[in-house]
């Protein structure tokens, strides 16, 4: 399985939502990496994705973007692909 990685902050209930689809499919552990202790990691996050906002979610070195791109890619069935590594 891939590893995930998600930019996130304590109060932020979209990297709840997020975090639990992930788990739904069988992520069991998730990097997080919290923005809002660390300012540098902030910039970084803008830096690598070009958003502001959180979650920021990697999936492998693939940036999936943020709770509702996540979803959106679920419901077009390509997640669980994405999770397992396998290639288009």
């Amino acid at each position: 399985m891939n590893p995930v990685t998600m930019y996130t902050t304590q109060v932020c209930p979209f990297c709840v939502r997020a975090k639990a689809l992930l788990k739904q499919r069988g992520v069991e552990q998730i990097n997080e990496i919290r923005i809002d202790l660390d300012a540098a990691q902030r910039q970084q996050m803008m830096d690598i994705t070009g958003r502001r906002t959180v979650p920021q979610i990697f999936i492998g070195q693939t940036h999936v973007g943020g709770c509702d791109d996540l979803i959106a890619l679920d419901q077009r069935g390509g997640l669980l692909p994405l999770l397992a590594g396998e290639t288009g």
